[in-house]
């Protein structure tokens, strides 16, 4: 499977110029890589700024989620589509939303976790529904959203669930790029499936994001890494035979004892 990650300067609070960029991106992304999926950042929409969201957030997913369906059924791909700003149920959320080549809607998620260095606790709810797997090409897999990766008893739980691989949308500042990479690295290891992610470069209100999108097999590989401050596509072909392989070579899952673990 072809991936095609978007590392993204996403223009803060201007979620028209943003739909656009993700648009006229997709289509030169299939044009010149030929990708089976296309992955996106965290927050595309609206960007960080947060205390805008009621002029900038979609209301119950839309319209941004018409365009990734759109964009997925024109272009017969899957889309990662990262998350966005969210109105709903009388709160603002951190949604992600996954199509598939059909572009249907086959998954959404709210963002668990809310990030205290980044404000997010007084301007968005916490998910209510527990995180699970879905299905693209017939493969399990997994997403989290940027402070998520901090976590690792959800990324362990996808993998339990036989996820295969492991998304992570961002906006990740670089003041904790070490963070970010070495925790995608033991992610991958640890669980011994693929980590795809997309962060987004640029900078809001003093921070500074960290890009280093990243593609990381099974044995902790870096397949693809995108740069620290530029817009641009990052690219691989994963080859999910390396999950059995690894699995079966290193059998961390055969040799847990999770009743030793309370």
């Amino acid at each position: 499977m072809k991936y095609a990650i978007y590392q993204m300067e996403v223009v803060p609070a201007d979620p028209e110029e943003n739909r656009r960029l993700v648009k006229e991106w997709a289509e030169e992304a299939v044009k010149q890589e030929q990708p089976d999926t296309l992955v996106l950042p965290e927050m595309w929409n609206t960007g960080y700024a947060l205390d805008k969201l009621e002029e900038t957030a979609d209301r119950n997913e839309e319209p941004s989620g018409s365009l990734l369906s759109e964009l997925a059924k024109q272009h017969q791909v899957n889309i990662i589509g990262g998350s966005i700003g969210n109105k709903k149920e009388g709160g603002f959320y951190n949604t992600s939303l996954v199509f598939n080549r059909k572009g249907e809607r086959v998954y959404q998620y709210d963002k668990i976790h809310l990030v205290p260095m980044l404000d997010e606790p007084e301007f968005l709810a916490g998910g209510r529904e527990k995180a699970s797997t879905f299905e693209l090409d017939g493969i399990k897999m997994g997403l989290i959203i940027c402070y998520d990766l901090r976590f690792p008893e959800l990324a362990r739980k996808l993998a339990l669930m036989d996820a295969q691989v492991l998304h992570i949308v961002a906006e990740w500042p670089s003041a904790r790029t070490d963070h970010w990479k070495y925790l995608q690295l033991a992610r991958a290891i640890e669980n011994q499936f693929f980590v795809v992610s997309s962060n987004v470069v640029g900078s809001h209100k003093g921070t500074d994001f960290a890009g280093n999108s990243m593609i990381i097999d099974p044995w902790g590989k870096e397949l693809a890494v995108g740069s620290d401050s530029l817009t641009e596509t990052v690219t691989a072909v994963l080859d999910f035979s390396a999950v059995e392989k690894i699995r079966k070579d290193v059998p961390v899952f055969d040799s847990r004892v999770p009743e030793m673990y309370d």
